[in-house]
């Protein structure tokens, strides 16, 4: 009696709404109807065990829950499997199938017996828990194969929306399927949060990537779980900004720094990653990830050799000891041959790529191998293509199914083992996006499923390297808008003269050591300001800053021109001081040219560089000649040079005021010399004949007596 009350109450409602429809002024009165019968149901799927039976009487359970969302309570709804006994061909067919969202298109097989359910009455907005069984005899399958199977919710076995996914039955086939190996690459790439080595941060937004449920935080839990075989790629600048906060730091905010205490977070943080990784394949980035094809087209050679090789020490000073740096992996996956060029004279031996930048020379209906060869102008370099859409699977969008895309991974990988004409082992890689903001459970779930799977093999991303036969390639693809992704020469124009500047502070050093702001630099060329250049001006505006300061503590004393050096005469010696304001000792040249060579002239070589101590001035003398009857002001300019000869910061110019002699006053000089030489010598012969005249004198007087 109920069900027939049921049954009359949905048919009345099913002949009036059509009425409904029509009248005008109902619609306008009622607009909330048309929005119910918009939203219909929502179907979900949480789980199917096992992901893929085996023999013919396993029992498939599926479970999941409906939600109604007509905004009125329904009855009559019932959910059921739909199936067909008919493998898919092909991933692209598999594609098809996943996109298309009519109800129209589901398998048209609808399951009897225990494959259904029906549902009590569900008030708007409520969910009912369902749960369905059957077998693959049921089902009707018979071949190792990927098969299209769907949940539907039907009202009065009228489908009102639907769920669909994938059912891999993999019994034991007479040929042995191929295991192809599959390889796994987890990145951990962030943006700078720091201009220079000290403790300022520009942001605070790592503190919260390290805390909770923050980004960083869920890598450091997927890397507790993860096997061996996982690869993981640090970018090393990340690495230095944790350790930094670890004991202490500040943030720039508009009311000044911010102090911070140390941060327990980031300390864990580091720990953790440490022990989990401590026996996983570790590959450390160019320090602070760098725009290396941006580098490569805009002369900034010489800054990727010096990223791949900070990178390396920081990845095994803070992380693991055998981190590698043969492997590079380019932002977005994309690069050309300069890049690559680039790459290689690096050392870098091996490139993961998206599979874009390096397709297959002919349209395939198989999946290729994943590793082909590249030439460099370094020698040949290995290329490693990424499966695209296995790997967009380790990072869905917001509310996809743990269960749905595991499904999803199980049929990709079975559908590549059992395409036609493949007898050998293939290769396989998965990479997500080199930012990405994982899901720990989808993401355990996936590299679990992978290894559990008798079609795969496990492998670490060293591990692969192409085939005797592998698949030709097209050759490296760069497209117009692959080069307006790049930094561009705008933006590292100033970059590229700091990088210059902030050499010369390690070159003017008497121990010679890498510039102290090369980490600092290589945050500015980060991919990471890719999409966000005013951020990074004002980083690279920072650092400016910190490298003209450094630049400034070696200057030259009394460079002034309101106060002159005096020059004595028409030639002299002029002492020129250098004050090196820095703890440690220096060597240096200094250059001098007379601004005004009719005027002055300039005398001096130094043959060795002057040494100045931490806190110290050190002084050299300057022979300079004055023209002939001249006197009054000229100016020398004075440049400071490292050991290699580089100009040191800017020329100075120095006034030298010079007081000659003219010829008339030489020979009034002279004269006077002459007077005062035969004033001498007349008073010398006058002294001599007074002495002889009192001899003379005195003689006589004897003799009278």
């Amino acid at each position: 009696m109920i069900r027939k009350a049921t049954l009359l109450a949905a048919l009345s409602a099913a002949l009036l709404a059509p009425l409904v429809a029509v009248t005008p002024g109902s619609a306008a009165a009622k607009p909330a109807l048309t929005t119910v019968q918009r939203q219909g149901y929502t179907v979900t799927i949480s789980s199917i065990t096992p992901e893929a039976p085996r023999n013919l009487t396993d029992e498939i359970k599926i479970t999941g829950t409906v939600r109604n969302d007509t905004g009125a309570p329904v009855t009559g709804l019932q959910v059921r499997l739909r199936y067909s006994n008919q493998r898919l061909t092909d991933r692209a067919a598999m594609a098809v199938y996943q996109n298309d969202q009519s109800t129209q298109t589901l398998p048209q097989n609808v399951s009897t017996r225990n494959s259904y359910m029906d549902l009590e009455p569900l008030a708007a907005g409520g969910t009912a828990q369902w749960t369905i069984t059957a077998t693959p005899v049921q089902l009707g399958l018979s071949q190792f194969g990927v098969y299209p199977i769907a949940v539907d919710v039907a009202q009065y076995s009228v489908p009102q929306a639907a769920q669909r996914t994938f059912l891999t039955y993999a019994p034991a086939t007479p040929q042995k399927l191929p295991r192809n190996k599959i390889a796994i690459a987890l990145p951990v790439i962030d943006q700078p949060h720091r201009a220079t080595d000290d403790a300022a941060f520009v942001d605070d937004k790592l503190s919260q990537s390290l805390a909770g449920r923050g980004r960083l935080a869920d890598l450091a839990r997927i890397a507790q779980s993860a096997p061996s075989t996982v690869t993981w790629v640090f970018d090393p600048a990340l690495l230095d900004d944790v350790n930094r906060m670890t004991k202490g730091y500040s943030v720039k905010t508009k009311d000044g720094d911010e102090k911070k205490p140390a941060s327990a977070e980031a300390a864990q943080w580091l720990t953790t990653m440490r022990s989990a990784l401590a026996a996983s394949p570790v590959v450390a980035t160019p320090y602070a990830d760098p725009d290396v094809a941006a580098l490569a087209h805009q002369g900034l050679d010489t800054q990727t050799h010096r990223a791949v090789e900070l990178g390396g020490q920081t990845a095994r000073t803070l992380l693991n000891r055998n981190a590698k740096t043969n492997l590079a992996w380019p932002a977005d996956g994309v690069l050309d041959p300069d890049a690559l060029d680039l790459l290689s004279v690096s050392d870098v031996d091996t490139v993961l790529l998206n599979a874009t930048n390096l397709p297959p020379q002919q349209a395939l209906l198989t999946t290729p191998d994943a590793a082909a060869t590249l030439d460099s102008v370094n020698g040949p370099v290995t290329a490693l293509v990424a499966d695209a859409e296995l790997s967009r699977l380790f990072e869905p969008g917001t509310g996809t199914s743990v269960a749905l895309s595991t499904q999803r991974f199980v049929a990709e990988t079975a559908m590549i083992a059992s395409e036609p004409g493949q007898v050998t082992p293939r290769s396989l890689v998965i990479a997500p996006s080199r930012r990405w903001n994982p899901n720990p459970a989808l993401v355990t779930a996936l590299v679990k499923a992978a290894g559990r799977l008798p079609w795969l093999q496990p492998a670490t991303l060293e591990s692969i390297k192409p085939a005797k036969t592998s698949t030709p390639r097209a050759g490296l693809t760069y497209t117009d808008q692959d080069r307006k992704e790049e930094l561009s020469r705008k933006y590292l124009d100033p970059v590229k003269d700091i990088w210059s500047k902030s050499q010369l502070t390690s070159l003017i050093m008497q121990q010679k050591a890498q510039s102290r702001f090369d980490a600092a630099v290589l945050r500015l060329t980060s991919s990471a300001w890719r999409n966000s250049t005013r951020a990074g001006r004002s980083v690279t505006n920072e650092v400016k800053k910190a490298v003209d300061g450094r630049l400034a503590e070696i200057k030259i004393t009394g460079a002034s021109p309101d106060s002159p050096k005096t020059l004595a005469g028409s030639n002299g010696v002029v002492p020129i001081s250098v004050k090196n304001e820095l703890g440690v000792p220096i060597e240096l040249y200094i250059d001098i040219k007379s601004d005004n060579p009719e005027l002055l002239t300039v005398n001096f070589a130094q043959p060795e560089p002057l040494t100045i101590g931490g806190g110290q001035s050190g002084t050299v003398q300057v022979q300079m000649n004055a023209a002939p009857d001249t006197s009054g002001d000229a100016t020398v300019t004075v440049q400071l040079k490292t050991a290699d000869g580089q100009p040191y910061g800017k020329p100075q110019r120095l006034t030298i005021r010079t007081t000659g002699y003219t010829g008339i006053a030489l020979v009034i000089v002279g004269a006077a010399l002459t007077v005062m030489l035969a004033a001498v010598v007349t008073r010398l012969l006058r002294r001599r004949s007074q002495r002889k005249l009192a001899r003379a004198a005195k003689n006589r007087e004897s003799e009278t007596v």
